[in-house]
């Protein structure tokens, strides 16, 4: 069984940073595409990073690039994303997902998520 597990979100002022953290288990992860998604109050599910387990091949929303940064511990199956300059508009649940497939944006093509960790950003 996978299983994703976000934690590091909180509550940080405008211009301040996060990281956070998802603890991938149940299988290897060497194939997979890994990714971050966000959902705000009353909005839809969106796409901000992801990443090839292998190669560490990268795609950031237009809204993150160059703030936010994934990477991975192949080691440890991890995947993290530095979170720096945030903004209110930022707050969101922060979702980590993987998926087989090529790396993509689509919230659908992603079989497995985690619970979502809270990252809140005060002005």
């Amino acid at each position: 069984q996978v299983q994703l597990v976000e934690s590091g979100g909180g509550l940080v002022q405008a211009g301040g940073s996060l990281r956070l953290s998802c603890a991938a288990s149940g299988r290897t992860f060497s194939s997979y595409v890994m990714a971050w998604f966000r959902q705000a109050p009353g909005k839809e599910r969106e796409f901000v990073a992801a990443i090839r387990w292998s190669g560490g091949r990268t795609s950031y929303a237009d809204s993150v690039k160059g703030r936010f940064t994934i990477s991975r511990d192949n080691a440890q199956n991890m995947v993290y994303l530095q979170m720096n300059s945030l903004k209110p508009e930022d707050t969101a649940v922060y979702y980590c997902a993987a998926t087989k497939t090529s790396l993509t944006t689509n919230l659908r093509s992603y079989d497995y998520w985690g619970q979502g960790t809270q990252v809140t950003v005060s002005s």
